[in-house]
């Protein structure tokens, strides 16, 4: 019998390997396209009269009381005369008028908050849009900036990093220095109410640009980059929303630096608890050596600690929530982040719940779930902002 002869396999080149990510980006912009068809752009909710109601914090027959007054956007009827709509500006008008006591006082600015993990796939990304998204439908003016050179927070926003955001719109020539203020990298983005700075692949020069200036230009600060960059701008925004990549890299620090709070979100598995411990060891050896040299110190008006991606079904669940509890104590939220079929679909096509509005296609009951955990996580937060202002301006707001 003839012996079988078997070729050996073929190694694989780096010019397979580009043809491999040329086929991913056409098949990422063929997704796009789907996703977000006919336009390739992303468009926000719009809201019924009772939506506006509750955004607003009033009961509906107040909400028509007041459109007679006619000092505030009407909203248009729909395309079947049924029901009254607003679009998301004009919603957000309603809102400011309605909520005007609950936003930045007079004296205060900008509070800037860092969402971080030592690990991707934790959700830190959806944390922050969502974050963005319901500050922003409580009237709040937000500011994103996209630190990791992934870009996911890009992508959620409908660009694609790798071809549609350019070298010099993201946070890179802060880090040269050719640039000062973050100001230059500012775009407007679908959800009215929140700006964007971008990021790209070209994000990782960064970790190699910080350390070479620290070497070679005599009283530079790496990890004050980032804050100084946004001084410009801290007056424009009451809210500065920060995602930074999933490691405790240069650009992470500069983060965490610049921030009034930090959040992080966590999954009550022992893998992701373990990786987490591992995090905030590294980060206080690192800030301490960094700052006790130079007899400087940094101060948080909060950290907190979300507990997301919680599967209920999942037995050791219980056990890694108290752990997590014994050892953040009060810095763990009073709100977990559920593991539902409503995240998965979003998130799939590139979206969170508050992008959904009402056209949900699941269960009511499962998104409504959802949303009431996402807009809990949105309410703790307003909360500690308040309490950074009213100390900015050294009273009660």
């Amino acid at each position: 019998m003839a012996k079988l002869i078997v070729p050996p396999p073929k190694t694989i080149s780096l010019s397979d390997v580009s043809i491999q990510a040329e086929r991913a980006l056409q098949m990422m912009q063929q997704i796009r396209q789907t996703m977000l068809a006919p336009s390739a752009r992303k468009s926000p909710p719009v809201f019924n009269l009772s939506q506006l109601a509750a955004l607003c914090g009033i009961e509906k027959g107040s909400a028509s009381h007041r459109m007679g007054r006619g000092d505030l956007p009407q909203g248009q009827l729909n395309s079947t005369g049924s029901r009254r709509e607003f679009t998301l500006a004009e919603a957000r008008t309603w809102v400011r008028e309605h909520r005007k006591e609950q936003l930045r006082p007079a004296g205060a600015e900008a509070v800037t908050i860092a969402i971080g993990n030592f690990k991707g796939g934790v959700s830190k990304t959806t944390t922050a849009v969502t974050l963005a998204q319901g500050l922003s439908l409580r009237g709040h003016r937000v500011l994103v900036i996209d630190t990791d050179p992934q870009g996911s927070l890009t992508t959620l926003f409908g660009l694609l990093p790798d071809t549609e955001v350019e070298e010099d719109q993201t946070i890179l020539p802060l880090a040269t220095g050719s640039e000062t203020s973050i100001r230059y990298a500012i775009r407007p983005t679908y959800w009215d109410g929140i700006d964007l700075v971008a990021a790209s692949p070209t994000l990782f020069g960064a970790e190699f640009v910080l350390p070479a200036r620290q070497t070679k230009e005599p009283g530079f600060e790496f990890w004050r980059v980032l804050d100084l960059g946004i001084d410009d701008v801290r007056a424009d925004y009451d809210v500065i929303v920060i995602d930074t990549p999933p490691a405790l890299s240069y650009v992470t620090i500069n983060a965490f630096m610049a921030a009034n709070g930090i959040i992080m979100p966590l999954p009550p598995n022992a893998l992701d608890f373990a990786s987490a411990a591992q995090f905030w060891n590294l980060f206080a050896d690192l800030s301490s050596q960094l700052l006790a040299q130079r007899n400087m110190n940094k101060s948080f008006d909060f950290i907190h600690v979300l507990l997301a991606r919680v599967d209920s079904a999942d037995a050791a669940t219980d056990v890694v929530r108290q752990w997590i509890g014994q050892t953040y104590a009060e810095k763990v939220l009073p709100v977990e982040i559920p593991k539902t079929a409503v995240t998965g679909v979003t998130s799939a096509e590139f979206g969170t719940v508050y992008d959904v509005g009402g056209r949900y296609d699941g269960s009511a009951r499962t998104f409504k779930r959802a949303r009431d955990a996402y807009d809990s996580f949105v309410g703790h937060i307003e909360g500690s902002i308040r309490q950074t202002w009213a100390r900015q301006v050294g009273g009660h707001v």
